[in-house]
């Protein structure tokens, strides 16, 4: 079991900047892989970032790639996602998720991720 909490969202303008946080809780971090995802209003949640356990791989979504970068640090339990040239489109609930299974890999598919946190609103305003 573990638990992950977001931090890190807030309001800011198009072209700037946000790092989120994602905290993980227990002694088995690295043995996840570890995925970000997003939900906007009325929309599907939809996968943006991943990183394997051994952070030998990441995968983005077309519409983040040369923007987001996905990181992790091991020794403090934590993934991040670095997001620059934010647009209005980004703007969404954005949640990080653990796959204790099939942890070499980065998976897109939502349902293969075994742990969520809460989420962290992203708001980028025109």
């Amino acid at each position: 079991q573990v638990q992950l909490v977001e931090s890190g969202g807030g309001l800011v303008q198009t072209g700037d900047s946000l790092r989120l946080s994602c905290a993980a809780s227990g002694r088995t971090f690295t043995r996840y892989a570890m995925g970000w995802f997003r939900q906007a209003p009325g929309k599907e949640r939809e996968f943006v970032a991943g990183i394997s356990r051994g952070a030998g791989t990441t995968r983005y979504a077309d519409s983040v790639k040369g923007r987001f970068t996905i990181s992790r640090d091991n020794a403090k339990n934590t993934v991040y996602l670095r997001m620059n040239s934010l647009k209005p489109e980004d703007t969404a609930v954005y949640y990080c998720a653990a796959d204790a299974v099939d942890s070499w890999v980065v998976t897109t598919t939502e349902t293969l991720y075994d742990y969520w946190g809460q989420g962290t609103q992203v708001t980028v305003s025109s």
